[in-house]
């Protein structure tokens, strides 16, 4: 039986729609065999370099080793720093180390699904430490125990935050062995040109995801193949066949080409392929914590959040005035010397205050250090045609504005730390799109405005991403994504990016 014979043997009402040239005839996806098991077609250079299939299970372990080695150093140092050298310290230090352990296996920080790409992993050591704090909590209550408070507490911390740096360096190099070509998954995209066209560019933007491109399938054989470089292996119909022959471990499904009951059995298909099935559902730019999935009625039902949870907007605040209040009192010296260095340099103040568009379009007023003359504001309409950055947004590699002191200031972003106040005070946020000037705002159209949605920050994804070596339509595309998908993971990821850019004082002027 042929699929399309399978397919007529259900009734299936689209399948008048599907008819579509293919390379062959082929068996029915729902069969114990749907594909011709035969030599696979593989030149050797395809088959070249080590595949991520293979290295998971070893990356994972990786990481599992990486966590105990920075426990163990944390418990040692821990103890050490407080001479708390008790047989009774030192259980309770393994005692934080096996919990802490166990909760980051629970919350999935070993699974490789999540391991060297995306949040999840950070986010899985996070909930391992509130749920160890929880667990040995309820251990001490539960056995009549006294908790050494300030031991423990200071163990987990420094345990999350190790495990964060220790799965950064990981994750660092693992994306470097990817951009290599190396750690990477054979994937195969199918669906309609247009669709097709979109994700395979996507992938190849971002080769740190671990997505090799292969080849991709098409709705017909004879229809016309996008522009991307690669060969058309197949219709539709050929997916199960063409991902055996070509041993793709992926197989992206996008646009709405497949769906429902074809999909469904697609899915079977390539269990038996051994291939993993994605599907792209078109929604862009929306991720992870916007979305999850609603079982209703016997369907799959894809649940897209429109506003953020009350309770997600408090811990931004808390954030925000907490961690703000405490980078400004530790900047305050910084900002001193800045300030005495702007007076000595150039005539006028040593802080510079400008009106700014904040959340949903109100006004306030934004601080900085000075690093431009008195007159630039004056100047600025003269230069406009020398802006190095397209769009509605002004920079010049080279502004004869800038102060000498002011290039220092700029390129190490100190000119920006008086903002800290207008984080605390409200006005700003540590994290989110750049506050813009009143009449770029007035040439804002259609989904720019989004970008006034969420409090303006100090620092975005933007800035992490390239800072001023962006163009306004790359920017633009950024500050959407952080708005549509913003989380307190996503913000403290920003805030340690920031913080390498600053140093290496990249893209910055």
């Amino acid at each position: 039986m042929t699929l399309l014979d399978d397919r007529e043997s259900l009734g299936d009402p689209g399948e008048a729609d599907r008819r579509r040239t293919a390379s062959g005839t082929h068996l029915s996806w729902a069969s114990a065999q749907p594909f011709v098991a035969r030599p696979r077609p593989l030149a050797g250079s395809e088959e070249s370099g080590v595949r991520w299939r293979d290295q998971a299970v070893g990356y994972a372990r990786s990481v599992a080793s990486m966590d105990l080695v920075v426990g163990i150093g944390v418990i040692g140092l821990t103890l050490a720093a407080t001479s708390a050298l008790s047989l009774s310290s030192v259980a309770w230090g393994v005692g934080v180390l096996v919990a802490f352990l166990g909760m980051v296996a629970v919350a999935r920080g070993y699974d490789r699904r999540v391991l060297g790409d995306g949040p999840g992993e950070f986010q899985a050591v996070l909930r391992a430490g509130g749920l160890a704090l929880a667990a040995i909590a309820l251990v001490a209550v539960a056995l009549e125990l006294e908790v050494p408070r300030v031991l423990v507490a200071s163990q987990l911390v420094l345990l999350v935050l190790g495990a964060f740096v220790g799965r950064h360096l990981l994750r660092q190099a693992l994306h470097r062995r990817r951009s290599a070509g190396e750690s990477m998954s054979r994937t195969l995209v199918v669906g309609d040109p247009a669709s097709v066209e979109g994700v395979v560019r996507n992938l190849r933007a971002a080769p740190h995801h671990g997505y090799q491109v292969i080849g991709i399938c098409l709705p017909s054989v004879t229809d016309t193949a996008p522009q991307v470089g690669l060969r058309t292996l197949g219709a539709l119909a050929d997916i199960p066949q063409v991902a055996y022959d070509h041993a793709a471990e992926v197989v992206i499904v996008a646009g709405g080409e497949l769906s429902g009951e074809p999909l469904r059995r697609l899915s079977w298909a390539l269990g038996r392929v051994g291939a993993q099935l994605v599907v792209a559902p078109g929604l862009v730019e929306v991720l992870g914590p916007r979305v999850s999935l609603r079982p209703t009625a016997g369907l799959s039902l894809l649940e897209v959040e429109t506003a953020s949870p009350r309770r997600r907007m408090i811990a931004k605040s808390v954030l925000d005035r907490v961690l703000g209040g405490l980078i400004l009192l530790a900047a305050s010296p910084v900002i001193a010397a800045a300030a005495v260095a702007v007076r000595a340099t150039s005539p006028g103040p040593a802080f510079f205050k400008q009106q700014r568009v904040g959340v949903d379009g109100t006004k306030f007023t934004m601080w900085k250090l000075r690093s431009m003359y008195v007159d630039a504001e004056a100047r600025r309409t003269a230069l406009l045609e020398h802006s190095d950055r397209d769009g509605l947004m002004f920079k010049m590699l080279d502004d004869p504005r800038v102060t000498r002191v002011g290039k220092v200031l700029r390129r190490y972003s100190i000119d920006e730390l008086p903002q800290l106040l207008n984080v605390v005070t409200g006005d700003m946020s540590l994290v989110g799109p750049r506050p813009p000037l009143p009449e770029e705002v007035d040439g804002y159209r259609d989904r720019v405005l989004r970008r006034l949605h969420v409090r303006p920050g100090l620092t975005g994804l933007w800035q992490v991403s390239g800072r001023a070596s962006l163009s306004w339509e790359e920017s633009i595309h950024l500050d959407l994504r952080y708005v549509d998908n913003w989380s307190i993971t996503m913000d403290l990821m920003i805030l340690w990016k920031t913080g390498r850019a600053v140093l290496g004082g990249s893209g910055a002027y």
